[in-house]
């Protein structure tokens, strides 16, 4: 028995295919196990049925399981487990890990960024003597200098064009004027 995917990697509430591929010599009903290896062993499939949060929202075709609309909870370390009473090698494991994808600067591919201010774009300097930057690949806004009309609530969107675009909480910045004059 074997994977071909020991890593698997997805956007949280998508589906992870945990890849077990087996062939048995004469048994032709193996028990089929998976269990998820946390702090301690918890049975994800067990007696032909899925068990505790598992339940009702994964399929298994082979002993290939299906887990649907993934959450961080589901991330971590896979084992499928067939044994075959019936075969010469009567027990064969193999691991799958599953991790979830970052929104953010780990994301693949990397994300990129757009600002907002007061929900309205901000296009990127088209002349040198702007007041600010924008770098999309790092998703920073840098000012050079700042006038009152600054002011505003900023926000930012990253994209990777895989699942759907992240908005950040925005920030409110205040720009006043100079003092005793």
């Amino acid at each position: 028995m074997s994977t071909n995917r020991h890593k698997v990697e997805v956007e949280e509430f998508s589906d992870a295919v945990l890849l077990c591929l087996f062939h048995t010599e004469k048994d032709q009903n193996p028990r089929i196990e998976w269990k998820k290896k946390a702090k301690e062993v918890s049975f994800v499939y067990f007696n032909e049925r899925f068990r505790g949060p598992f339940e009702g929202r994964a399929t298994i075709d082979g002993a290939t399981v299906t887990l649907h609309k993934v959450t961080q909870e589901d991330a971590g370390e896979y084992r499928c487990e067939i044994s075959a009473s019936k075969d010469a090698v009567s027990l064969g494991e193999t691991n799958v890990t599953l991790n979830l994808r970052c929104r953010d600067q780990q994301s693949v591919p990397p994300a990129t960024y757009s600002w907002f201010k007061d929900n309205k774009p901000i296009n990127p300097p088209r002349h040198a003597n702007a007041t600010y930057l924008i770098n999309s690949h790092t998703g920073i806004l840098e000012f050079k200098a700042v006038a009152k009309e600054d002011s505003g609530r900023y926000s930012c969107l990253a994209s990777n064009g895989v699942g759907s675009p992240k908005m950040c909480v925005g920030k409110h910045m205040a720009i006043e004027g100079p003092r005793g004059r």
